[in-house]
């Protein structure tokens, strides 16, 4: 019976020399697929990327190409993949096509054993065009985002958003894989290795190849912060949770000789600054001037004066004895901004309150010093029930009002003695109209407001010195020519007046551009033969730090820091220059406390004049406000400086102090004084939202805690007994 040729059963049996002949060329042919194979992969281009499996991950290869079935006969479920993963999936589809071409399974595995072998090279070149991509990328577009800054940024753990992401790549590593198998042929370099890259660099704000950086630098401020003992007691007062240091000493107050002048409202700091204080708000009850509501009443200004001219002509208010800020507050809807001042009070905290509404507030009183302003600033200046004897001594109150008060400006007076009758208050008026007409004011307006039951007086300064020196008597006399009307710090009141500066290139001798054409553009008064803060001519100075400050705000403070800026509303800048950073935030719902340190430059009057306001202080001493009223405090390069004379670790707590629970503090300034900070406020139990660092400087940004020390100690000067 015949049958077929060839089967198993056929007794024919082939030479040997012709299966060797078989085996050699099955196996050069396999040679060639994969010489060929490999010098197609050593030739890649810019936009194609080759992943090469480490010698550790060889057996993860096998297993890949041919995975082992068990004892059922099934195929095992994907363990979790290793870094080598995305190259063993370029490997399975090599294996399929050489299985195609007559390759067998022992001939592949024999090849694979090491993989350098196959393209030493391969490792570089894919490592060459990821750089290229991140560099003209996302990852230059944040390069330049923080060279923007000077600073180069080392970003924290607890970011927000920003946990586990050194660890998300690997994570993800097995869903890439499936991932990159689907993606187009002509997909350009990186692949889905990449596009991980440019996500971790997405949610940290910087490169990815700083993580490890910053997590040892972290670590190692931490590690030197921690060797600094700092022990912290909350402060026993009579006061209580209300304390201001400077304001609050009660043995000072106790020593005066005398209070008529409201000495006891003055400042009167501590020889040694306080740690801490609680954590307890209070509300003041008190009445209104405005019972049917204050735009109206602004609006009746207004109407009495239109050359008043809200939010355009007048942009910067002084507002004395302002109780709970309502005037200032509402002025806000007409994009004007107050500073609002008023005694500390015990037993009614409005300027607390105040500030815990959102509206600007100082605590502090006309007594016997000049107000903490420099000369011819303020658009207009308003007192409503102030109280204040303007006239008493000379009128050297009013004669203050008329320091600060800008050339042309008006000073609005709605006090009883304006609208009513009885004999105290005809005597003042009289005694005002006698005093207002020796100091040149122009009585513009007196027009009773029939729906709130009150009268406005409107006086206006004069622009030059013509009715200065035509009085018949020189009472109250003009100041000798070598009293600067900008020195303000401390300096004692007197009963004179500075005459208006008559150069058309002297500030005051023209009123500023109606805003807001004013925040932008330089001063007129300023000369470009002048050098300004940064070495440049004043102008070009001027103009270099408000673009600065709007790409760091822009670039860095609304994204890269983490802060919630719908939380915040009360802002201070603790060393303003030209008000760049103010000026920056204009388009935000938030308004910035300007404070110009003593012993810095002092362009305060620049920042008025740009339709802003702000403040002389010195801050070895305590700021004039109540704790907690500040959402965000901002200090640039000012710790550095201040550590040369004043306790650190008592500025610190100052902020503290001034700082709401969960406030933030925002510092740039040269490394070893960021560490510093970091240090102390790590004690305090703050939470350290981010660090940058590059070349010496830094940036810090830090949150507030809740936490206050249980132990208690007892400031003698600052009890009542």
């Amino acid at each position: 019976m015949a049958q077929p040729r060839y089967t198993r059963i056929d007794n024919t049996r082939r030479p040997a020399s012709s299966y060797c002949s078989t085996v050699t060329i099955v196996v050069f042919v396999a040679l060639c697929l994969v010489g060929i194979w490999m010098m197609t992969s050593s030739s890649l281009g810019p936009d194609q990327s080759v992943d090469v499996v480490p010698l550790d991950n060889k057996d993860g290869i096998k297993n890949q190409m041919t995975p082992p079935e068990d004892a059922a006969g099934e195929t095992p479920k994907e363990e979790k993949k290793g870094d080598g993963d995305e190259s063993s999936s370029k490997e399975e589809k090599t294996k399929e096509e050489s299985t195609s071409s007559g390759e067998t399974k022992s001939e592949t595995e024999g090849l694979k054993d090491n993989p350098e072998e196959e393209n030493p090279d391969s490792n570089e070149k894919q490592t060459k065009p990821e750089t290229e991509d991140n560099e003209s990328g996302e990852d230059g577009e944040n390069q330049k985002k923080f060279e923007a800054d000077g600073i180069e940024k080392k970003s924290s753990d607890d970011e927000t958003g920003n946990e586990g992401a050194e660890t998300k790549p690997e994570k993800e590593n097995s869903k890439t894989n499936v991932e990159q198998e689907s993606q187009p042929k002509n997909e350009t370099s990186g692949g889905a290795q990449l596009e991980l890259v440019n996500e971790t660099i997405a949610q940290n704000g910087s490169f990815s190849t700083q993580a490890t950086e910053s997590k040892k630098e972290k670590e190692a401020q931490k590690s030197s912060g921690d060797q600094i003992d700092f022990k912290w007691k909350v402060c026993n007062t009579t006061a209580g949770p209300d304390y201001i240091p400077c304001l609050d000493n009660v043995q000072a107050i106790r020593s005066l000789k005398s209070t008529k002048h409201y000495e006891h409202r003055e400042r009167h700091c501590p020889d040694s600054p306080p740690t801490l204080t609680g954590e307890y708000l209070t509300f003041p009850g008190g009445g209104t001037q405005f019972k049917h509501g204050a735009l109206h009443y602004i609006d009746f200004i207004q109407e009495s004066v239109s050359d008043i001219a809200w939010g355009k002509r007048s942009r910067v208010v002084l507002d004395v004895g302002c109780g709970v800020a309502s005037f200032g507050g509402f002025l806000f809807d007409r994009d004007v901004i107050t500073m609002s001042l008023a005694p500390k009070d015990e037993h009614e905290a409005q300027v607390q309150f105040a500030l815990e509404r959102g509206i600007p507030a100082i605590s502090a009183v006309m007594g016997t010093t000049r107000l903490p302003f420099p000369g011819r600033v303020f658009d207009i200046v308003h007192c409503a029930r102030c109280r204040v004897p303007w006239h008493i001594e000379g009128g050297k109150l009013l004669l203050e009002l008329n320091r600060v008060l800008r050339p042309g400006g008006f000073f609005v007076w709605s006090a009883t003695p304006v609208y009513q009758k009885k004999t105290e208050d005809v005597g003042i008026w009289k005694a005002m109209s006698e005093l207002t007409k020796k100091m040149c004011w122009e009585l513009i307006s007196i027009n009773k407001d029939k729906i709130n039951g009150i009268g406005v007086a409107t006086y206006k300064k004069p622009t030059s010195n013509e009715c200065y020196t035509s009085r018949s008597e020189q009472n109250p006399p003009i100041c000798a020519e070598s009293d600067d009307p900008n020195a303000s710090w401390k300096v004692p009141l007197q009963a004179c007046m500075h005459t208006a500066p008559e150069d058309k290139t002297q500030r005051g001798s023209q009123w500023p551009e109606q805003w807001p054409a004013r925040l932008d553009k330089p001063p007129y008064w300023l000369s470009s033969s002048q050098t300004g803060v940064y070495g440049k001519a004043a102008p070009e100075d001027f103009s270099a730090d408000y673009e600065h400050w709007k790409r760091v705000v822009t670039k860095s403070y609304l994204k890269g820091l983490g802060i919630n800026w719908g939380t915040v509303r009360n802002v201070m800048d603790m060393k303003a220059v030209y008000g760049g950073f103010a000026a920056a935030l204009r388009e935000m719902k938030v308004w910035v406390m300007n404070v110009v340190p003593i012993d810095s430059p002092d362009t305060l009057a620049i920042i008025y004049e740009r339709g802003l306001f702000g403040i002389y202080h010195d801050w070895c001493e305590s700021f004039s406000t109540y704790p907690r009223s500040y959402d965000l405090l901002h200090a640039d390069h000012l710790f550095s400086k201040l550590k040369q004379r004043c306790n650190l670790t008592a500025v610190v707590a100052e902020v503290d102090r001034v700082l709401r629970p969960e406030g933030k503090l925002i510092v740039r300034d040269d490394a070893e004084t960021i560490q510093e900070v970091e240090a102390i406020v790590k004690a305090m139990k703050w939470e350290v939202r981010m660090t940058y660092s590059k070349e010496k400087e830094g940036l810090l940004s830090v949150q507030k805690s809740i936490w206050r020390p249980e132990e208690v100690e007892t400031l003698t000067y600052a009890i009542a007994t």
